[in-house]
């Protein structure tokens, strides 16, 4: 597995990993092309055997001292295997900034205790976040 930096053509493949992520929450076609496409994003992607098997998006607020990973996916078939605690930390070392953001499903215990344990913390709850009404959790982390 190799983690390198996604653009535009990776479109296909992405809007895929986001289905098979996300289901319902996946990112509408033109939010995919703008994580792609925006000079400021950061956009890595974990590659296996020549088909993408991971994705992450950060966007760093230097300004603010803090950056936010927008959304981090790893194909269903290759979890459990560290990519994506490999592509957060990659995105992380790429943002510039003292402080990481990221917001997850609170019914997402893998995901929570993966964070936590790379020492992310818990800030506050956004309520209704998802559109299924499912709350959001917004952790933080000192990089």
């Amino acid at each position: 597995m190799e983690i390198i930096k996604a653009s535009i053509i990776d479109l296909g493949a992405l809007r895929k990993l986001e289905q098979e992520s996300f289901g319902k929450d996946a990112w509408p076609l033109l939010d995919l092309i703008a994580v792609l496409t925006f000079t400021d994003v950061i956009r890595l992607k974990a590659m296996e055997d020549g088909q993408m098997i991971g994705f992450v998006a950060g966007d760093p607020h230097p300004r603010d001292g803090w950056g936010w990973i927008a959304t981090i996916a790893v194909d269903p078939r290759y979890r459990r295997r560290g990519i994506g605690l490999a592509l957060l930390h990659a995105c992380e070392s790429k943002l510039g900034v003292p402080q990481s953001r990221l917001t997850v499903r609170i019914s997402n215990q893998s995901a929570i205790t993966m964070y936590e344990k790379d020492g992310y913390k818990t800030t506050e709850i956004w309520k209704s976040y998802y559109n299924d009404g499912e709350d959001g959790m917004v952790m933080e982390k000192n990089l």
